[in-house]
């Protein structure tokens, strides 16, 4: 419901249902923030658990894969001795065809093996990122609308999109090659060791220098790349934003202020962006010398080994070769760094969602109450509510609703009236006293249970994707067609609904856009009126439409609050002169309550209201 105050953006009243217990990698405490690399990839290995059999077979399949591509140097070592062999006057070609046969074996083995493995990951990679962000979803259904107070709409549908994009793109082109250049870091290591431990320490010289650059380079690089992805969900959100209110950026001709906001968002996002790239672009040039430096010092010592007879040519090649898928896997690290940094500031982007506290669950013993067994007699007492600790919006609050009556909340802008609707359907928890539906509180009700109670009638309406006919029924989805044509026929907006293309099937653009306010907000009403809810909400039910159809859409809400106990909210007194009670609000009190008449006659807040109107 939209708020008066300006402190809550519109909310539409919806089923519920308790907070989700959802994996075990989702349940964390609120607040705990995902602070380094290793903690937020641990956490994301969570998400991999229900394919942990397929990583096993992925994994198998790099193992033989790596087994083969560290096979292949020795092969070539003996190949070459083979050759030499030859040189020398050895007429037997047998070792040469072996080795050339079981390399060609080796190479075929890996590329297979290779395939295989990206076809699995590949699928894994699509599953994991579906169930992050069916979880991101789930858990945003049921956050507190004052989360979304704090959050720009873009941002969150940036980590929803981007954010969930980068971790997808780094499972998919990262997770087998970071198998892979473990096993050949092992793997190549052992290996040399074995053939001449004074080459292998020549070669961790320049191993050395360059594990200690990529830690610098990570260390630089990081927080960068978390800049980078706050700065684009900004820039997501202004541009949010902008599409969104394009009308009134119209009407008020600042189409240069939001280019300008857009340049420095954009300038801001470009910074980070080009800041980090500038890191991670030191690191492949600075492998490669490190590479041909590496390469240069073991030929040299090997050399020197060579002429005093303690190892072979095809030895020295064979050494190169490993040398080389030893280094290779630190090169690597500057192709997937890049992808790996942003994947990881995007995850803890998406965990921070996770880690926000949800809406406070229901009681363990709360009860299910069905919308048939209620009655509708709502009781205030002393109920106290502030978004902020330090700022009440709601102080002492209380008043007596009987089932089947209908009270209007009025007040200035800014005094509660909204706010108390949003308490009574508990879109927030009261932080003092107690509201009660048939003598139960709201808070011992389930809340699923409680809002299907509610049809609500709200000023600022929404429509969802589909059909007229998907939109009257959304809250009452079983309903025949039948049902659906009366509703919109005691709305008033059968007539217009006729008109248009494919009538009750036309597709509504988005929000309803090929709709005007008055036939936006006559679908809602007749929204409301098809759930059949024994509690109403009207918010400024009819201040979209022109007069005409205002005086018959109070004919047919007359009709419709008929047995339901019913919320008006107005600003217009004279559309609920005819309410049982009228509560007067003011600073988050109640200043004064009673029949329209009894209020004229006590000359107060009413009164003066009512004269300001010049009704």
């Amino acid at each position: 419901m939209q708020n008066k105050q300006g402190s809550v953006p519109p909310v539409t009243s919806m089923p519920g249902r308790s907070q989700p217990a959802g994996p075990p990698f989702m349940r964390r405490a609120s607040g705990v923030k995902p602070k380094n690399m290793k903690k937020t990839l641990v956490r994301l290995w969570g998400f991999f658990k229900e394919t942990k059999k397929s990583l096993a077979v992925i994994f198998l399949l790099t193992l033989l894969s790596a087994g083969a591509t560290l096979a292949a140097p020795a092969l070539i070592g003996l190949g070459v001795d083979a050759v030499e062999n030859i040189w020398h006057g050895m007429l037997d070609t047998h070792p040469l065809l072996l080795a050339a046969g079981l390399l060609l074996l080796a190479y075929l083995t890996t590329g297979l093996c290779a395939l295989l493995s990206g076809v699995g990951i590949a699928a894994i990679s699509q599953r994991t990122v579906k169930l992050l962000r069916s979880s991101l979803f789930d858990k945003m259904q049921f956050l507190p609308l004052s989360f979304y107070d704090t959050h720009a709409h873009g941002d969150l549908m940036s980590r929803v999109t981007n954010d969930i994009d980068n971790v997808s793109t780094t499972i998919s082109t990262s997770t087998e090659q970071l198998m892979n250049t473990c096993i050949s870091l092992v793997g190549s290591l052992v290996i040399m060791l074995t053939i001449s431990p004074i080459m292998t320490a020549a070669l961790l010289i320049p191993a050395s220098i360059a594990i200690v650059f990529t830690q610098t380079i990570t260390r630089k690089s990081r927080p960068l790349y978390r800049k980078q992805q706050a700065a684009l969900g900004e820039l997501m959100g202004q541009l949010e934003e902008s599409v969104s209110a394009l009308p009134e950026i119209h009407a008020f001709s600042r189409e240069e202020l939001q280019i300008e906001q857009f340049e420095r968002n954009n300038l801001k996002y470009t910074k980070f962006s080009l800041n980090a790239m500038l890191w991670i672009g030191l690191m492949m040039p600075m492998m490669n010398v490190i590479n041909n430096l590496s390469i240069a010092l073991i030929s040299g010592v090997g050399a020197n080994l060579a002429i005093k007879g303690l190892i072979s040519i095809g030895t020295i090649a064979s050494f190169v070769s490993y040398s080389r898928q030893f280094i290779r896997p630190l090169n690597e690290v500057a192709d997937i760094f890049n992808t790996l940094q942003t994947a990881v500031a995007g995850a803890e982007r998406v965990f921070e969602v996770f880690d926000e506290r949800a809406e406070v669950s229901d009681k363990p013993d709360a009860v299910c109450i069905s919308a048939e067994q209620v009655r509708g007699e709502v009781v205030f007492e002393n109920v106290s509510f502030g978004y902020a600790p330090d700022k009440k919006i709601i102080d002492g609050v209380s008043f007596r609703v009987p089932a089947g009556s209908s009270v209007a909340l009025v007040g200035e802008t800014g005094a509660g009236k909204t706010t108390l609707v949003n308490l009574l359907a508990r879109f927030y928890e009261v932080d003092g006293g107690k509201i009660t539906v048939d003598g139960v509180s709201v808070g011992d009700i389930q809340r699923s249970c409680l809002r299907t109670m509610f049809g609500v009638v709200l000023q600022d309406t929404y429509l969802f994707a589909g059909t007229v006919a998907d939109n009257i029924a959304y809250g009452n989805p079983e309903a025949s067609r039948e049902e659906i044509v009366a509703a919109a026929k005691s709305s008033d907006a059968d007539a217009f609904i006729r008109r248009l293309p494919n009538g009750y099937e036309t597709v509504l653009s988005e929000s309803g856009g090929n709709l005007s306010s008055g036939q936006r907000q006559q679908l809602s009403i007749s929204r409301a009126m098809l759930r059949s809810s024994p509690i109403l909400v009207l918010d400024e039910a009819t201040s979209n439409v022109d007069t005409r159809t205002e005086v018959r859409l109070q004919r047919a809400m007359l009709g419709m609050m008929n047995g339901r106990t019913t919320f008006i909210i107005a600003h217009r007194l004279s559309t609920i002169r005819h309410a049982d009670m009228i509560v007067v609000l003011s600073q988050g009190r109640v200043a004064e309550q009673g029949t329209h008449e009894e209020l004229l006659e006590r000359k107060g807040e009413y009164y003066s209201m009512w004269a300001a109107q010049g009704v």
